[in-house]
């Protein structure tokens, strides 16, 4: 007698599943590497290895690195504070994070330029001071950072609401200070979370746009990201270099997310076994 499926419709709800993924991120990316056809070597060669592609490329990973880790730090502070204490105006700051999510990304450019501009309110004493941010590549540090920033805060916010406060009790009545018990109890447990933190926030750098370019300058070789050259070559009806680049900054985006869920699943397995 055939068992029956405790989960009722699973070879429908699988079906639908693999037809959405596929024409939600298959068939794009596939589209992607399907536009390289008739491409030589040579010609892709020729597409990425220009000192300008180069350059925007050095830039846009640099970058989406740089503003991954500031966010890291940042936002797990403030997902600390948010997680752990309750205070006036809690509720007011923790909706506050979520605005980068709303904004749309040329709003965002507008807004950063306006502010860290020379003669911007906050842009004009930092160039009194000796920092320029607009037209350099800390102004498109400072853009990724904003719109990068939430995800962090959102990822790491549940577990560290979520840790059993019975670990932190156990490592203070073994003596250990708060500085301690938070690098060697809480920081190894949210290890997992951290990580998921960065994956997202670089995967959300690496490919933007529209809050970048107002802020960037987009000089070709010092200030142009990836993505700008990118709408450049469409510009100009070169079809195959535009997806010549839009395939390494794929390459790149994907090699960095195995790297990290790679090593992500090593310290779950490690903590496991433990």
């Amino acid at each position: 007698m055939r068992r029956r499926d405790p989960i009722g419709g699973r070879p429908l709800l699988l079906g639908t599943t693999l037809v959405l993924v596929a024409a939600v991120v298959i068939l794009p990316l596939a589209s992607l590497v399907l536009a390289l056809h008739g491409t030589t070597p040579a010609t892709f060669a020729g597409a990425v290895l220009t000192p300008r592609a180069l350059a925007a490329l050095r830039l846009t990973v640099g970058s989406a690195l740089g503003a991954s880790i500031v966010d890291v730090f940042a936002g797990l502070y403030v997902a600390w504070v948010l997680a752990r204490y309750r205070f006036p105006g809690r509720a007011a700051l923790d909706a506050l994070i979520d605005i980068p999510f709303a904004l749309p990304p040329s709003v965002t450019g507008i807004a950063l330029a306006v502010l860290y501009g020379a003669h911007g309110a906050f842009g004009a004493w930092l160039e009194a001071h000796g920092w320029h941010v607009a037209n350099t590549q800390l102004g498109i540090v400072v853009a990724l950072t904003f719109v990068a920033f939430p995800f962090v805060v959102r990822t790491v916010q549940e577990p560290l609401a979520q840790l059993p406060a019975a670990f932190s009790e156990a490592a203070a009545s073994l003596g250990a200070g708060e500085w301690t018990t938070f690098w060697r109890v809480t920081l190894p447990l949210l290890g997992p979370a951290l990580l998921t933190a960065f994956t997202l926030a670089l995967a959300r750098t690496l490919g933007e746009y529209g809050s970048v370019i107002f802020i960037a300058g987009n000089i070709p070789g010092r200030t142009e990201i990836a993505p700008l050259l990118i709408v450049t070559r469409l510009e100009e009806y070169d079809y195959a270099g535009a997806a010549a680049i839009a395939v390494v900054l794929l390459a790149v985006s994907f090699a960095m997310l195995l790297a990290i869920n790679g090593f992500q699943r090593r310290m779950t397995l490690a903590r496991t076994t433990l």
